[in-house]
């Protein structure tokens, strides 16, 4: 279990906390690209970490972030018009461009010194990914320099080759990480109803061999191995034949993780979390193949329920939540899964958001299968009290570390994690090695 107070130190994020502090020296996503689609077009009020911002795309196709309150008199620049490479507040014509600099102020008189120091407060932003990326955190002008944005892998690939979206958790960031984090649940959370037997045979698809492995062992013995940015956990379960199945996750710093269900060929998921205040964040999803262009057929899944993804609605909203109680069916729940819930993602969502808006980790009993959700603390809350002690992090400086993959493996009862690592992915921790030459090629 947590302290009361490391609890406060992991889920608050707002601008003046520790862990608040400590995200804003990393890039963060504040919205896809296409939620901003057109130069000119309107502005989106954006919410992240507490603060109250304003997007919008200039005439030239850059992208602003800036304070929402115009400096003269705090009118709510979600109304601005955004014209000419500039965002004018309605009231009195105030303009400001993507870099929070006055360039009109008509009811000033010319002799003012506003014209020259006025500024709006406004944050550097880049796209990659089909995200649109902020930083929040000190700038050249305070005497840091930016650093990159973090390169995971679907970013490095052709646009054919990835798809992302979002989806609003209701709940606190942290214990939606942990979740993506405890493959142990699998066992249970995802499963069909207890009754309904596991099929076997001959026919057996590895679908159902890998659902079956986990439903008859819930204990998986759980191996972790650091890396520059976070570290790489793996659950092995027993199977036939002297082997064992192994599902295994990524967590990079500071909310980024991959999923574990990729066999070799297959797609790779992953997940970016946001916090918008300290009882919601965004989650972006997103799905890659770094080996061949996505079919129709899996972006049409994608946009339902499938993996981890869910049904949204226009605004991002999952239709199954907890205004409706994620749809629960109990007869669904009596006679055909563990939840009486659709999909895995509002299986996940349900049950992360059921800890409440903010788990009070006071009251935990951890077990061994917690392993991993028990290393991300200790990462993050590392992280955020040495910044507080003065001591930047490191992983904000190392962008090309961020290409990760992770997923599942069938070998040998007595390879270990790490061997069992390099056989899957050709690394150790599952760096992505083509990703990293396309990284190198983007950086330079």
């Amino acid at each position: 279990m947590l302290s009361a107070e490391d609890n406060e130190v992991l889920s608050r994020t707002g601008p003046q906390t520790p862990m608040g502090q400590y995200f804003r020296r990393f890039w963060q996503p504040i919205a896809l690209s296409r939620e901003l689609p057109d130069r000119d077009g309107a502005p989106k009020r954006i919410t992240i970490m507490g603060e109250t911002l304003i997007a919008f795309r200039n005439t030239a196709g850059v992208v602003g972030l800036v304070d929402s309150k115009c400096p003269h008199r705090g009118a709510d620049l979600y109304f601005a018009r955004n014209e000419d490479c500039a965002i004018r507040c309605v009231y009195h014509g105030w303009k400001f461009d993507v870099e929070g600099r006055a360039v009109e102020l008509p009811n000033v008189p010319p002799s003012s010194n506003y014209h020259a120091t006025m500024r709006l407060k406004a944050y550097p932003t880049k796209e990659y990914g089909g995200m649109i990326w902020a930083y929040l955190g000190p700038t050249p002008e305070q005497g840091q320099a930016l650093p990159e944005i973090p390169m995971l892998e679907f970013g490095t690939l052709p646009e054919s080759h990835y798809f992302v979206t979002k989806k609003l958790q209701e709940c606190n960031w942290a214990q939606s990480v942990e979740g993506a984090l405890d493959t142990s649940h699998f066992s249970f959370l995802h499963m069909p109803a207890p009754h309904i037997p596991s099929p076997t045979g001959p026919g057996e698809s590895r679908y159902e061999k890998t659902q079956r492995w986990m439903r008859e062992d819930p204990q998986p013995e759980f191996s972790i191995l650091e890396h520059e940015v976070g570290f790489v956990v793996g659950g092995a379960r027993k199977v036939e034949a002297a082997e064992r199945y192994w599902r295994t996750a990524q967590f990079a710093l500071p909310s980024h993780c991959t999923a574990p269900p990729t066999f070799e060929g297959e797609t790779y998921y992953g997940y970016t979390w946001v916090p918008i205040d300290d009882f919601s964040c965004w989650t972006y999803t997103y799905a890659w193949n770094p080996e061949h262009p996505l079919s129709d057929e899996e972006r049409a899944l994608f946009n339902g329920s499938h993996r981890i993804f869910t049904e949204i609605d226009d605004n991002y909203v999952p239709l199954r939540n907890r205004s409706n109680q994620y749809k629960i069916d109990r007869q669904m729940q009596k006679h055909i899964n563990f939840t009486g819930v659709t999909g895995v993602a509002d299986q996940d969502a349900m049950i992360q958001d059921s800890q409440g808006f903010i788990a009070d980790r006071t009251k935990e009993h951890l077990s061994a299968s917690d392993a991993a959700v028990v290393r991300f603390r200790r990462n993050v809350l590392q992280g955020a009290k040495a910044l507080l002690a003065g001591t930047e992090p490191d992983a904000p400086r190392k962008p090309e570390c961020y290409a990760l993959r992770s997923g599942s493996w069938i070998g040998p009862a007595n390879a270990t994690f790490e061997q069992s690592m390099v056989a899957r992915f050709g690394h150790r921790t599952g760096r992505a090695v083509a990703a990293n030459h396309r990284v190198k090629d983007q950086v330079s």
